[in-house]
């Protein structure tokens, strides 16, 4: 019985190693693993290589050491808490300037309540957990019900934190034996093979917001309403509401970094939050360059923590002069954004100027779109 041409045509392979399919699909996996590694998707992985080259010539004897690596991870998981917590309010287009004074508040709450009120390490922390809890609720009263800039709002919230907190404290840091002592030092203090506890709690709360913003709807629903809060709403998505849950996710994570602050210096400091603002934003920014560049991520965010803090820390270790830690950290910074952002509208500008139309009126071929360009 002869089969028909259709016949034949079903139980022919759909396609061979050395058909087109083959061809096509090995190319296709080719340039997804090249531009995974491409300098423009992971450049700070490349620039953090350098500076680690870099101070291993500058200090062979003291940086290239198990304890300077050690040091990068203790000394910067605070940090990398306080930057985490504001990548999920900036993926929904939302500052919370208020998160360093939150942070110093359930610093000093924790360590007026263990050593002012004699209050037991849980319940002191549990208090301090609920004022983290009404300040996020009141950023997200004030900046979604009120309908007031978020970075005012949350600007103007830390102006009041911060006069609550000198009432308490009168900007005089709180110390005391239960700070220092167990179990309340053994929050932040507690070591595995000289890696701290806040490291464990960083690399937690960074797969909680990867898997969020990655593997959810609401991580959808949140990037759709960073990119185009109106068209989300059109298309059913609670914008108010994830708005006003990422304030509060905000101020929660920011006030968790403080109570470890406290546990990891034993006092709880007025200011203890300050300092690590512009840091908290300067590495959420940098790494939405990386691995999804143009999306807020915990990944790259934590990747740029690790960058900054390398080479703070090289620096410290190569005896250089006091200046030079934030002169570091503003050119790491600028030259990040610049050539991992796929900023610079200069070479587009000229290539859209030699495809511009003949003197003569005659229309040539449009532009096309640049990533990066007009945005």
């Amino acid at each position: 019985m002869t089969s028909t041409p259709t016949q034949a045509a079903r139980h022919r392979p759909a396609s061979t190693p050395e058909g087109p399919a083959g061809p096509v699909a090995r190319t296709t996996r080719v340039r997804r693993a090249v531009a995974a590694l491409s300098f423009r998707n992971i450049g700070a992985v490349y620039v953090w290589l350098l500076i680690v080259v870099l101070f291993s010539v500058w200090a062979p004897e003291t940086f290239p050491t198990v304890t300077t690596v050690k040091q990068v991870l203790n000394g910067n998981a605070v940090a990398g808490l306080v930057a985490l917590s504001v990548v999920p309010p900036l993926a929904a287009r939302v500052f919370d300037l208020s998160v360093a004074y939150t942070m110093s508040l359930t610093s000093v709450l924790t360590a007026w309540f263990l050593v002012t009120a004699g209050l037991g390490p849980g319940a002191a922390i549990a208090l301090a957990m609920t004022a983290a809890l009404l300040i996020g609720v009141v950023n997200g009263v004030v900046v979604v019900l009120l309908r007031v800039d978020s970075f005012i709002a949350t600007l103007a919230t830390g102006a009041l934190i911060q006069s609550l907190i000198t009432m308490v404290t009168n900007d005089s840091s709180i110390t005391g034996v239960k700070l220092l002592a167990k179990p309340f030092a053994s929050i932040a203090q507690l070591d595995a093979g000289g890696i701290t506890l806040p490291v464990l709690y960083l690399l937690l709360a960074a797969v909680a917001i990867w898997f969020l913003l990655e593997h959810t709807a609401t991580g959808r629903r949140l990037y759709a309403t960073g990119f185009n809060a109106d068209a989300a709403r059109l298309q059913g998505v609670r914008t108010d509401r994830l708005r006003f849950l990422t304030l509060v996710a905000s101020a929660l994570l920011s006030g968790f970094a403080g109570i470890v602050f406290a546990s990891s210096v034993g006092s709880g400091s007025p200011t203890a939050g300050t300092p690590y603002l512009l840091s908290a934003y300067a590495a959420a920014f940098v790494g939405a360059t990386q691995l999804r560049a143009g999306r807020f991520n915990a990944w790259g965010t934590v990747l740029a923590v690790l960058l900054l803090g390398t080479g703070i820390t090289g620096l410290g270790l190569a005896t250089s002069a006091p200046w030079a830690a934030s002169l570091f950290t503003g050119s790491v910074l600028i030259v990040a954004l610049v050539l991992t952002g796929g900023r610079i509208a200069l070479p587009a500008l000229l290539r859209r100027r030699k495809a511009s139309p003949d003197t003569d009126g005659a229309a040539g071929p449009a532009p096309t779109t640049e990533k990066g360009i007009g945005r």
